[in-house]
């Protein structure tokens, strides 16, 4: 291929929608020129509130043929790196640790391509390579501390370690449809005992008398965004967090995204008392957000995990990515997926600090794994239906 040129766009918006649509898998709510613009001129992620865009753009004879979302921050808010722990060893070496760089969606964890190549490219490798070696220099040019890459696919987590970058570890609990055809069909995939408690569950929500309704973005008013809003901002209220959104940015999201954004309430007459707000592709439901003003026996259950499967069976979509964390959900058939994010880290005394932990971590992920399935609500395949 002939000369690639980088430049850096300063904002989703200052890169065409049509590329972005060429260059991510059709229909993901959050992989898109779509969201990223919304959460950055809605200030969720914008420079006020630490997250700088620095999209690398790699272009072909004026033509777009490679992007990597590519924020600055200086926090380890809403990435889910975890690296919490890493700025003291920093410090405790005489090294600055924030800010730094970060690949991944903001306040999303959900992984999925980020050396995003366009389809037509035959050599991919040539994009690929130009894209990581651009945010390595930017790291060498400017003393950031390190870069990192959120959530990867596995053909990016290898090519990003094959440059250098060292990979974590973390694990995820998520739904897949093995055929089971409806929610009953389903449980039957359970051991009996299980299987009554999930049935308990869901007869104690059904028994708190409130209707609950299954709504697209697209079909909620945007009078409704502020009630919402505050519901959804109740979860993080309680625990002492920052809530990132704001009703307007979920009202602009709910409009654009139309119907890949799912919404799970409950009313009390015309009260809307409880929220489970979800995003979808083609394929996949994606939880993300749950709030409510009253404590409903099973209601969470009912709403972020037992309605959501039902969506995905009655739509068409075989996998359901609840959110990060939450062993609770082992026992509500949500198996443990392990997920990787990869870290470039520019000083080789910080690396060779960093890397025996990273090692440890991938055996303790692997072993916890291992542990977790065993706590699975399935039943042997021996076992047959009682």
């Amino acid at each position: 291929m002939n000369k690639l040129t980088i430049r850096i766009a300063h904002g989703a918006g200052d890169i065409p929608r049509e590329d972005w649509s060429a260059l991510c898998e059709p229909g993901h709510p959050f992989l898109n020129g779509d969201f990223l613009r919304i959460v950055e001129e809605r200030g969720v992620a914008a420079p006020d509130a630490g997250w700088q865009p620095l999209h690398l753009v790699a272009s072909e004879d004026g033509a777009i043929v490679g992007i990597l979302p590519l924020y600055l921050k200086g926090h380890s808010h809403g990435d889910f790196i975890y690296d919490w722990s890493w700025k003291p060893v920093w410090d405790r070496f005489g090294h600055r640790y924030y800010p730094r760089l970060i690949s991944g969606l903001p306040y999303t964890p959900v992984a999925g391509p980020r050396l995003l190549i366009a389809p037509r490219v035959v050599d991919r490798s040539v994009v690929r390579d130009a894209l990581i070696a651009a945010a390595q220099g930017i790291c060498a040019e400017n003393g950031f501390s390190t870069w990192h890459v959120a959530l990867a696919t596995t053909a990016d987590i290898d090519a990003v370690a094959a440059s250098g970058l060292l990979v974590s570890h973390d694990v995820q609990y998520h739904w897949s449809d093995a055929g089971f055809g409806d929610f009953d069909g389903f449980l039957q995939s359970f051991s009996a005992e299980k299987r009554r408690k999930v049935r308990a569950e869901r007869r104690r929500a059904a028994g708190s008398g409130l209707r609950i309704d299954v709504r697209h973005g697209d079909e909620v008013g945007g009078h409704e965004w502020p009630g919402l809003h505050r519901l959804y901002k109740s979860t993080f209220d309680r625990f002492g967090n920052f809530a990132a959104f704001s009703p307007e940015c979920f009202a602009e999201l709910a409009t654009t995204l139309g119907d890949r954004m799912v919404l799970f309430t409950a009313h009390d007459g015309d009260e809307t008392v409880a929220l489970s707000l979800c995003f979808r592709s083609h394929d996949t439901l994606f939880g993300r957000y749950w709030g409510a003003s009253r404590h409903v026996d099973s209601l969470h259950f009912e709403l972020c995990f037992y309605r959501g499967i039902d969506y995905c069976l009655s739509h068409g979509l075989t996998r359901f990515e609840p959110g990060a964390g939450g062993e609770h959900k082992l026992a509500r058939g949500f198996t443990p997926q392990i997920v990787r994010s990869a870290h470039w880290i520019a000083n080789p005394q910080m690396r060779r600090v960093i890397a025996p932990h990273l090692q440890r971590q991938k055996l303790d992920v692997a072993a916890w794994q291992d542990d977790a399935r065993n706590h699975l609500p399935f039943r042997k395949p021996d076992a047959g239906v009682r």
